[in-house]
């Protein structure tokens, strides 16, 4: 087959959830497929984390302004290389394709009510962009990936496809995620001197309940004797501290520390240090901090909405995300319960091995054939 992968962002420095997800699958895709032959097309950028072989080529299309990069370049590339299909990875593609079309939908949520007001301009945009192409674009692909069971459901149930041209491809954690040893460096310490803290990995999408996340650690400081800190990701200062006021919780604002965008090589080290991972979000399709947190051996706190119960599995600490008094609780208990804390951490470690990044390559290639 010739394969062509839409992979626009993964040379871009600052990389977040869909740009791992297609650098992993394709770099497991040239470890097992010496085959077929791919084009991955990508847009500028610095990081150049993935190379060329003899039958894995690099495309590069010279342009940062996404829909002109899609709808305009990428189709006019198409043209020229003449694939047996596309496969576009980053909930949406060109509207107009001289090929078969497959579309990886992490999720449907900008085809979704909103759950509040996005402070970042830039998601913002990108959920206008996304309900305007997805729609019109869907009902052309001849098969539509997603990563849960769940979002699978919430995507048939949205646009009425047939059952049999939705296909589930779990994500994974990168094997870099383990429980490092004693004499491991600790790049952690870069971003907070605390021995242990609470670990919370947000953005401004209202589906990561910031607010109630910061409420239940009110609440867990009142009732803790230890008073363990937290460490804040990707949030801007000014950004909690509105959340903070608008609470009335000021007193938590000497516990909290930020450490802005945190570069995946230096995550590892974050989860083994921290004392557990909080990620009680109102939506996920699948949450790939979710496998990174337990096979670092770090307790997790999730929800039990969504995807998260399906990825976490029936062992793992779930929580209301709507309900922060139910998520201090659950936080006071590991701190209170060193059994459940134990239990916990080694419950993590096995689940995250029941996926692979290997093994959902594989799976991909299958699905190519199928096309």
């Amino acid at each position: 087959m010739k394969i062509a992968i839409e992979a626009q962002r993964i040379f871009r420095k600052n990389k977040h959830g869909m740009d791992f997800v297609i650098l992993e699958l394709i770099i497991e895709l040239q470890k097992l497929d010496l085959t077929n032959e791919y084009f991955i097309l990508v847009g500028p950028g610095e990081d150049r984390c993935f190379q060329e072989s003899s039958n894995f080529h690099l495309i590069e299309l010279k342009s940062s302004f996404y829909p002109l990069w899609e709808q305009y370049l990428l189709p006019r590339a198409i043209k020229k290389i003449k694939p047996d299909f596309l496969h576009c990875t980053s909930n949406t593609a060109p509207l107009s394709c001289s090929v078969p079309l497959i579309i990886t939908l992490h999720d449907i949520i900008f085809m979704e009510k909103q759950q509040g007001k996005n402070t970042s301009l830039y998601q913002q945009m990108g959920w206008y962009y996304r309900g305007l192409i997805v729609p019109k674009v869907i009902k052309k692909c001849a098969m539509v990936i997603t990563v849960s069971n769940y979002e699978a459901s919430r995507i048939k149930a949205a646009t009425k496809l047939p059952k049999e041209r939705i296909k589930v491809l779990y994500n994974s954690a990168n094997k870099k995620f383990k429980p490092f040893g004693k004499k491991r460096e600790d790049i952690s310490i870069s971003y907070i001197k605390e021995k242990t803290f609470f670990f919370f990995l947000g953005n401004t999408d209202p589906k990561k309940n910031t607010k109630n996340t910061l409420i239940a650690y009110s609440m867990y400081l009142k009732e803790s004797t230890k008073k363990i800190h937290l460490l804040i990701a990707d949030l801007q200062e000014n950004v909690v501290d509105s959340y903070i006021k608008e609470a009335g919780i000021e007193f938590i604002k000497p516990f909290i520390h930020f450490a802005g965008y945190i570069p995946n090589n230096d995550l590892p080290s974050i989860y083994n240090k921290a004392f557990a991972f909080l990620y009680p979000s109102l939506r996920e399709s699948f949450g790939i901090p979710v496998l990174e947190a337990m096979a670092c051996g770090t307790p997790l706190i999730t929800s039990n909405t969504s995807a998260l119960p399906e990825i976490a599995g029936s062992g793992a600490i779930l929580t209301d995300p709507h309900n922060p008094k139910d998520i201090a609780k659950k936080m006071i208990k590991l701190e209170n319960d060193p059994d459940f804390y134990a239990k916990n951490v080694s419950y993590g470690i096995e689940r995250a091995k029941s996926f692979s990044w290997e093994s959902s390559a594989h799976r991909l290639i299958s699905l190519y054939e199928s096309i």
